[in-house]
């Protein structure tokens, strides 16, 4: 695994869409019920079921996305003691749910902090020169598509899952493949975890080249045991159909000029 901290690449706008998508997934994030308390370790099964009945709510769910079938009973985010024992009470839902408006919901929860800063990284490594190729306006309408492309995508594959399925991944895994398409020479500072953290500045196309290839190995089901809570397969469609959507834009997208002196993707002081 390596971890991007920073792209050679100005922009020429301030990428505005891309810091209020980091902010509001910040703020789904504290206030999303139950959260808080489960990251610090100290959920008790009240909690665990509160945060249970939201994310049944509001996150995207592969069963409901392809066949259109909502539960009959779900959690009411109260716990109880029932034949087997504790756990949380269900009951028929007392709301309408729309699948399609879920995949939307979804891309704003995150499940950990490890989740959430990890997608927002990279969002504002790489979304503030697809924010600054495409404009505000098409960029949204971009990061939206490419959420919703991965979210199908991924239900489609596995389509009998009653899995919620949450996290931006998807979203950015497009705004990484327009970022491979149109700035594939760009170099991007890198850690990569040897020993300590290992500095490496590399050009773009091997860092998001080589992050797509394992994902795609993950989504395989090789080199893991189970797909577990990641969806791999998400992040492949996302990334592919970021690809396709910057594609027409490549030709009229120039590298952008490297300066000289460089420490760290910055411009070098004198006497450094």
């Amino acid at each position: 695994m390596v971890i991007p901290v920073h792209d050679v690449n100005p922009v020429r706008r301030t990428p505005y869409v891309t810091y209020a998508l980091i902010a509001a997934n910040f703020v789904v994030f504290l206030f999303t019920p139950g959260i808080a308390s489960s990251v610090a370790g100290q959920s008790d099964l009240s909690q665990l079921c509160h945060l249970q009945a939201f994310l049944d709510h509001y996150a995207a769910v592969p069963r409901e996305l392809i066949h259109d079938q909502l539960p009959r009973l779900v959690p009411t985010g109260a716990a109880g003691v029932g034949p087997h024992g504790p756990g949380c009470v269900v009951a028929p839902p007392g709301y309408h749910k729309s699948p399609p408006a879920s995949v939307f919901t979804a891309m704003f929860l995150h499940g950990s902090w490890l989740h959430l800063l990890g997608n927002m990284l990279f969002l504002l490594i790489f979304g503030n020169n697809i924010e600054d190729r495409l404009g505000h306006f098409r960029f949204a309408l971009f990061y939206v598509a490419c959420g919703y492309a991965a979210g199908y995508g991924f239900a489609l594959l596995n389509d009998t899952s009653g899995d919620p399925l949450i996290g931006a991944s998807g979203a950015i895994a497009g705004v990484l493949g327009a970022y491979l398409v149109l700035y594939p020479r760009v170099r991007v500072w890198i850690l990569v975890p040897f020993l300590l953290f290992l500095p490496l500045r590399l050009p773009a196309w091997i860092v998001l080249g080589f992050w797509f290839v394992l994902q795609a190995f993950y989504s395989s089901g090789q080199g893991v045991s189970s797909a577990g809570t990641v969806a791999y397969a998400a992040h492949v469609v996302g990334f592919v159909v970021g690809m396709i959507l910057a594609w027409p834009l490549r030709s009229g997208t120039p590298a952008p000029p490297e300066p000289r002196g460089l420490r760290w993707g910055r411009q070098a002081r004198p006497g450094w």
